[in-house]
This record gives C-alpha cells, structure tokens and sequence, in this order.
C-alpha cells in the first residue's frame, strides 16, 4: 500500500521523504490556507519537491468551470492529479477530463454507489472518506471494502485511496481490504512507527548495553 501525506506543509512532506515513506501528496483549500501566503507558490513547491502524484483540488461547482481550472492546475507539474468532488457537474468533468488524458481524484465519496460511477467514468483515484463516516456512526471501512469488491469485479483500474484517516488502526484496516493508497496526516504517519513496547526494549537494550561497558 502507498502512503500519501494529507498535508500542504513544505516541512511535514520534507521529513516523510527522507524517512522514504512519501508516494505522494493530498491538498485541498483547506489545507492551503493554512500555509499562508500565495497558494499556488506552495502547490508550485509540492508539486517540485515530490516524485509522485500530487493531487490539487478544483474549487468552481460546474463542470465547465472544473474543466478550466484543471488545466491550470495541471501546468503545476507532471504528477499533478486533479481533485474533483462526486456531483453531478464533477461527473461530467471527469468523463471529459479522462478523455483528455488528465488524471483525476474524485474526493468526497461516502458511498460504494458513487465510487462506482467514478469507476466507471475512468478516474485514476477515488477517495472514500472513512473518518467523516465513522463520525456518523457508520461504518468506514465496510465501504471501502464494498468499493474494494466492486472494482475487483469489473476490473477497474481507478485506485482506491482512503482519506479522511483519524488514527493508525483505519491504516491498518485499509490494508487488510487491500485499498490501494491510504492518504495520512503527518500526526498520524508518525504514530504508526511507534510502540510503547518497542520504546521499553529499546531503552532496556541501551541500559544493558552501558552495564556492559562498565559505565
């Protein structure tokens, strides 16, 4: 499974490379905004910083306009993915952005339903948000599962990245389905490296090794 930062920090994506561990980045407004200064500046810095895919989001509600931004998103860089939202105009953007050879995350899909039609419509990603459904007391995770099957059965080839993650064990059940990508806050990747076991032997290690020493 592919790790992508769900971040718009220049730092954070910096420290998740030189660990090896960054395939690509996820932005949105939101996220943008809260860098600060010029956005496409940042977006031109991410887009050069990383090697895989960074996904940029629309921000127009028509498919006319979404199809306008996208190519001026996409002149950010090669790995440039477009963001669109699962809506009625999102959809007919996206089946005329796939036409054209733009690669397209289709982003707010909190239904096996509309993963499918995103399937179908040739996205390169889809990104069902398992975070934002748990907090409605549903179940995440059986929907990634249900979009897992779904695109195993036709042979789809859009990629299922799972996002809004809230904590290290919606990585790991994203694994265990077989998800494709799972997109993580910086807070959230580093949480999955430790364990107060490992901290515990480590540090029983390191004791025993300066007992050793005469120290």
């Amino acid at each position: 499974m592919q790790f992508f930062l769900d971040t718009a920090n220049i730092d954070q994506i910096s420290e998740v490379r030189d660990l090896g561990l960054l395939d690509g980045v996820t932005t949105n407004p939101t996220l943008l905004s809260r860098e600060g200064g010029d956005w496409r500046d940042q977006a031109a810095r991410i887009c050069a910083l990383v090697d895989g895919p960074v996904s940029l989001e629309v921000i127009a509600t028509s498919a006319e306009g979404m199809i306008k931004e996208a190519k001026d998103l996409i002149s950010f860089g090669e790995n440039v993915v477009v963001k669109i939202p699962m809506i009625p105009e999102g959809l007919k953007a996206l089946r005329k952005l796939t036409d054209q050879g733009i690669r397209t995350n289709v982003t707010l899909v909190f239904s096996p339903a509309q993963a499918l039609l995103a399937g179908k419509l040739g996205a390169a990603y889809v990104s069902p948000f398992v975070g934002r459904l748990d907090g409605l007391s549903q179940n995440g995770m059986e929907v990634v599962s249900q979009i897992r099957t779904i695109y195993d059965n036709y042979g789809f080839e859009t990629r299922i990245l799972v996002a809004s993650v809230r904590h290290p064990m919606h990585v790991l059940d994203a694994a265990m389905i077989g998800a494709d990508v799972a997109t993580v806050p910086y807070a959230t990747l580093m949480q999955l490296m430790h364990h107060p076991l490992t901290d515990k032997g480590l540090a029983a290690f390191l004791a025993d090794w300066k007992k050793f020493q005469g120290e």
